[in-house]
Order: structure tokens, then C-alpha cells, then sequence
């Protein structure tokens, strides 16, 4: 694949997103996990970006009675017969969102222990399932998102504060299940795949305190409502712990990740004739930071065929993130690529595509970009500078702008990022 066209370029780039996604695929992983038929009633519950088609897989392989109801992300929705799908706002949540939470709530009510409850349970579903505790609102729980996700503290960080800031996450859900049993079916976008910090564990308990969220609050000096701080210095914020009675007989299953979806991308890698290496599926950092580490390994392999042999596409997963500084459009992939298109600038044997496999970076309809040496330069061909629209938080704008979006669609599942640099 020597002195490849960036057509071609951009088709190989795609086809190892596509094989990543493919990995994860809740009509493939779900029949594969399926509990035993219960006595009494199957309730399915279920909160996520990917989370209304794991619902729709379950019900084409459930044998059996069934009813439910799962949040998801505007547009994420499918058509379900048997269980209610609701639609309510990511990254910070709304109204409907709020109804959905008091679904779910109801939906495990009054259950006995002939009961089966299956949690259907995908990345994104923090936002989805807004619970106020008494004494705080809606806008409260906003303020409190929107203050986490412009710090740039790591999601098990932001979890943290999200699960004993609520009558849902952390454990709670499976707790008003009890004593049915409650088996947890969970797509990882998380690195190191934790099942207690996807979606803020609404069925899986951890042993995080509200200690631990006062203490990501005072590191990263989060402007929280007073309402917030307040609850969470009260006993009232100590969540379920795992060793909680209610919590025994209950089963998690991790049934997509990161790691797997890496190595169906390096597997199609290698199918078309390419090297892949695997770098980490759980890097965490600053967006552009993390985006110097990879030009830099990219330019070595480049210029001395070290320490990887050439052709070669490194790949990488994990959550980076983003301290908002400046007021553009974009989210943590597309920042990435922005901040790597400056590193290789002028480069003609390298070249990326960042996105986030759930179909969508940011608060746009696009889930990354791609990038290469010239990027930079068709900015500046604009009138744009790449380095002030990095420093703007404008990397949205930036790939629009120069038609290098990657808008694939809402994907029905999410095992977070996936970036790919291709060194011929």
C-alpha cells in the first residue's frame, strides 16, 4: 500500500472504524449472553447511546414473555415491540430524561425474587438518567454536567460526583429491584472497562464515597450549585456499597469493549496487507496532549522505521478529554486530529482518523474527522489558522470547514474512541 491516494487512504481508515464497530455489534454480542428464563416476569431495563439496539436485539432472541422500557440519545432510537424506548438529551440531560428515570424506577418496583431483570446498559446513559436527590433540581444536575464536562477530569472521576449526586446511578437502580435478580448486560465505553463507572453504574455498585466526589470537586475546582456541595457533605449522598445483601444474588457482563473492537480493526488491518499495533485501548489525558504522544510515534516510525516497520497503522482507544477553554464546536476526537494535524504538518505518509464509535463527537452530527499533512495547510488556504482554532475549541469548525468530517451515523452501540494513523 505504498503511495496510496487519500480516497483510498480514507477508505482503509473507514473500513477499520467499521470492522471496530462491527466488533460490538449488540445483535452479535447480546444472543451470546442471554440469562436463563426466570420463573416469574422479565423486566428490561436499560439506559445508553447504545442501549435501544441492545433492547431490539433482546427481544429477537428472548424466548419468552417479556416487557420494559430503555432511554437512549435523541436519534439513537429503534423500533422495539415489546419494550418502550425513550428518547431524552446527551450530554446534559432534560425533562425527558427525568421521566425516564422514574420509568425505570417503576418498572422494578413491587418485583419478587421468581423475578428477572435484565440492565441493558451502555455508555452515555449518565446524562440520560438524570435523579435529583431531594433538595436539588434539574437545573442543578445540569449546572453539575455541564461543570464536569469542561474540566477535563477523567470519567471515573466524573462518575463519581454523578453517582452520589442521584437516586439512580450507583447501585440505586438495582437496589429498588431487590429482591429480584439483576443481571447486567454492559458495553464498555469505560478504559479499563470497570463496569461500576458505565453510565455511572445505575445496577453495578462500587466502592466510591461522596468523600471521593468532594475531593474531584475541590482538584479540579468545579463551580458546583450550592444545592450540590451542600447535599453531598450529608450522609443522605452515601451510595449502595457492593457488599450491600441486596446486590448477592445479581450478575454484570462485560460483552463489548474497546479491547475487542481494537483487534477487529487490527485483524482487518492485516487482512488488507497492513501491520497494526495495538498501542493502549485505555489511554486517558488531554485530547491534544495525548494527540503530541501519537505524531511523535507516527514521525519515528516514519523517518526510521522504528520501532515499528512500516506500512504500520497505530491504533488507540480509551476517553481522552477536553478543558474547555475557548467557546467553538467540536469534541475530543476531532480535537485530537486538529492537534496531531499541526504536529505532521507537510508529512505525505501519514495520516488519521479519530471518532467515537457510538457516531458522534461532541454535541455535532459528525463522530471525528480524519486528518493528514495537508490538513493544515488547506486551512491556511481558507484564511483559517489551525492554531487558533485548536486554541478556540474549534476543531469542529476547523475539519467543516476543509470537508474532513466523518459523519457515519449513530452506530447502536459505544465502546468509546478509536483512533487509527496510518504510516505508509
Amino acid at each position: 500500500m505504498r503511495h496510496v491516494a487519500p480516497d483510498e487512504r480514507r477508505r482503509f481508515l473507514t473500513s477499520l472504524f467499521d470492522a471496530a464497530v462491527a466488533a460490538a455489534d449488540p445483535a452479535k454480542v447480546i444472543a451470546a449472553n442471554l440469562p436463563p428464563r426466570p420463573k416469574g416476569r422479565t423486566v428490561v431495563i436499560g439506559a445508553g447511546k447504545g442501549s435501544a439496539q441492545m433492547a431490539k436485539a433482546l427481544e429477537s432472541n428472548w424466548d419468552g414473555p417479556l416487557t420494559g422500557v430503555v432511554v437512549t440519545r435523541y436519534g439513537f432510537g429503534v423500533a422495539c415491540e415489546r419494550i418502550e424506548i425513550i428518547e431524552a438529551s446527551h450530554p446534559l440531560p432534560d425533562e425527558a430524561g427525568l421521566v425516564a428515570s422514574r420509568r425505570l424506577l417503576e418498572a422494578v418496583s413491587s418485583l419478587t425474587a421468581d423475578d428477572l431483570v435484565i440492565a441493558l446498559v451502555s455508555g452515555g446513559g449518565s446524562a440520560l438518567l438524570p435523579a435529583p436527590p431531594e433538595g436539588l433540581t434539574l437545573a442543578d444536575e445540569i449546572a453539575v454536567n455541564r461543570a464536569l464536562l469542561a474540566s477535563g477530569a477523567p470519567i471515573s472521576a466524573m462518575n463519581a460526583v454523578r453517582k452520589h449526586l442521584s437516586t439512580i446511578k450507583g447501585g440505586r437502580l438495582a437496589a429498588a429491584a431487590y429482591p429480584a435478580k439483576v443481571v447486567s448486560l454492559i458495553v464498555s465505553d469505560i478504559p479499563g472497562d470497570k463496569s461500576a463507572l458505565v453510565a455511572s453504574g445505575p445496577t453495578v455498585p462500587d466502592d466510591t464515597t461522596r468523600h471521593d466526589a468532594l475531593g474531584t470537586i475541590e482538584r479540579y475546582r468545579l463551580s458546583l450549585p450550592q444545592s450540590a456541595t451542600r447535599y453531598l457533605r450529608s450522609e443522605a449522598a452515601a451510595a449502595p456499597h457492593p457488599d450491600d445483601p441486596r446486590f448477592a444474588g445479581n450478575e454484570v457482563s462485560i460483552i463489548a469493549s474497546a479491547g475487542v473492537s481494537l483487534e477487529a480493526a487490527a485483524a482487518e488491518a492485516r487482512r488488507r496487507g497492513v501491520e497494526a499495533v495495538v498501542l493502549s485501548d485505555a489511554i486517558e489525558g488531554e485530547a491534544r496532549e495525548i494527540a503530541h504522544m501519537h505524531a511523535a510515534l507516527a514521525i519515528q516510525v516514519a523517518e526510521r522505521n522504528a520501532p515499528f516497520r512500516k506500512p504500520v497503522v497505530l491504533m488507540s482507544g480509551g476517553e481522552t478529554t477536553v478543558s474547555l477553554i475557548g467557546n467553538g464546536k467540536g469534541g475530543r476526537n476531532s480535537e485530537f486530529l486538529l492537534s496531531l494535524a499541526i504536529d505532521i504538518d507537510g508529512r505525505t505518509d501519514i495520516s488519521a482518523i479519530a471518532a467515537d464509535t457510538d457516531g458522534i463527537d461532541g454535541s455535532e452530527d459528525n463522530a471525528g474527522a480524519f486528518a493528514d499533512g495537508t490538513s493544515v495547510a488547506r486551512l491556511a488556504a481558507r484564511s483559517l489558522d489551525a492554531r487558533e482554532l485548536l486554541d478556540a475549541n474549534d476543531s469542529w469548525s476547523a475539519f467543516h470547514a476543509i470537508g474532513d468530517l466523518f459523519v457515519p451515523g449513530p452506530t447502536g452501540t459505544n465502546v468509546n474512541d478509536f483512533r487509527a494513523i496510518f504510516v505508509e
